[in-house]
């Protein structure tokens, strides 16, 4: 962008902006100095390079705020900072926050974000991992919720697509700058997101996708929703990274299992076996873990309600000793029963009356269930 552009942008903004190009994210050095001094003095005592800031000598040589904004112009990305409306407050959870945010996309970062669940799993998933991943997330995203993962291959873009399929809302937090798609396989995937939901980056655009901005990518995952979830994760998967985030976050957390011979969920199984992750099989259970009390619960998973569900031990003992052929007596009712017959007499009126039991001639028999 041209340097009137960057010029309308205030000193922090642009420190900020800076930074996001100068400095890996989530180094703690750095946030103790912007804390103390903020973002403009964090910049000039970098430029300095007195004591060990002198390690981003080579960085501020080839730093240029005007060019990465202008990259950003180009894909239609805006620069979101810490007290903008569209900051996602959950992110001011962390040790230390981005410094800012690139982002893509026409809709309000903070407003998806309030109802939003993490999607993650491994990269090498199963199909029946990947199956889960799609159908979870179009049923929270059927339900309003958005949908946070990271545009990886396996679960993360199953859960894309699954929100996608029913168009519903979500985001697609990357590695690197917003202007690459990565896995470069995904680009049409990450422009889909682009179009109806965001995606975003904490590094400047042109960055490269490494592996530590992967995991510090994770930790926003994390923290800008309100619970995640793992589908499916072997005992190294990053998605634990994500999971450990919302741990120490204290975010909800929550797993689906998989057959216990599968390593592709022995990660899952791990973090319920340690009573650090909620077991999880569905839409509801999620939606009830992540949710508001009161108003996002489900209901008890119950199974199918029976006629004789109703009945107290007495009325079990007379039911369950009447035949299905064949007739007995009152007589007979008592003996089995071991109930006075006065007590057999009443017991049996009433299985008579819910529709239970038959009489005939004095006597009675289970009533025959009816044709379905």
């Amino acid at each position: 962008m041209s340097a009137p552009m960057s010029a309308r942008m205030d000193q922090e903004r642009l420190a900020r902006v800076a930074l996001s190009r100068l400095v890996e994210p989530g180094e703690k050095s750095i946030q103790e100095l912007l804390d103390r001094h903020g973002a403009t003095e964090t910049l000039e005592r970098i430029r300095a390079g007195h004591g060990r800031l002198a390690r981003f000598a080579e960085r501020v040589k080839r730093l240029d705020v005007d060019r990465d904004v202008a990259t950003a112009a180009k894909v239609g990305a805006r620069i979101v900072v810490p007290g903008d409306a569209e900051w996602p407050e959950r992110l001011d959870d962390l040790v230390v926050p981005p410094w800012c945010l690139w982002l893509r996309g026409p809709t309000d970062l903070a407003v998806v974000t309030r109802r939003s669940v993490a999607i993650v799993g491994s990269r090498l998933c199963t199909a029946y991992g990947e199956q889960l991943a799609t159908d979870l997330a179009a049923g929270v995203a059927n339900r309003s919720w958005s949908v946070v993962s990271g545009a990886a291959f396996g679960i993360d873009g199953a859960a894309h697509r699954g929100a996608l399929a029913v168009e519903g809302m979500t985001v697609a937090a990357l590695a690197g700058g917003v202007d690459r798609a990565y896995p470069s396989a995904h680009a049409r995937l990450i422009e889909r997101i682009a179009e109806a939901g965001v995606v975003l980056s904490e590094v400047a655009p042109g960055s490269a996708p490494m592996r530590t901005r992967f995991l510090q990518r994770n930790r926003l995952i994390a923290a800008m929703t309100r619970g995640t979830i793992v589908v499916e994760a072997d005992l190294r998967s990053g998605s634990l990274n994500t999971l450990r985030t919302a741990q120490e976050l204290g975010r909800p957390v929550g797993v689906f299992p998989g057959p216990v011979t599968s390593m592709m969920s022995a990660g899952c199984h791990e973090q319920v076996r340690a009573g650090r992750a909620t077991l999880v099989t569905g839409t509801a259970d999620v939606i009830d873990l992540v949710g508001d009390l009161g108003v996002d619960a489900c209901d008890e998973p119950r199974g199918e309600t029976l006629p004789t569900d109703v009945l107290d031990p007495e009325e079990t003992r007379v039911h369950e000793g009447l035949p299905h052929r064949g007739w007995v007596d009152l007589a007979q009712v008592s003996l089995v029963s071991a109930l006075a017959p006065m007590q057999a007499m009443a017991v049996l009126a009433r299985l008579v009356e819910l529709g239970l039991a038959e009489r005939r001639d004095g006597a009675w028999r289970k009533a025959r269930a009816p044709r379905r």
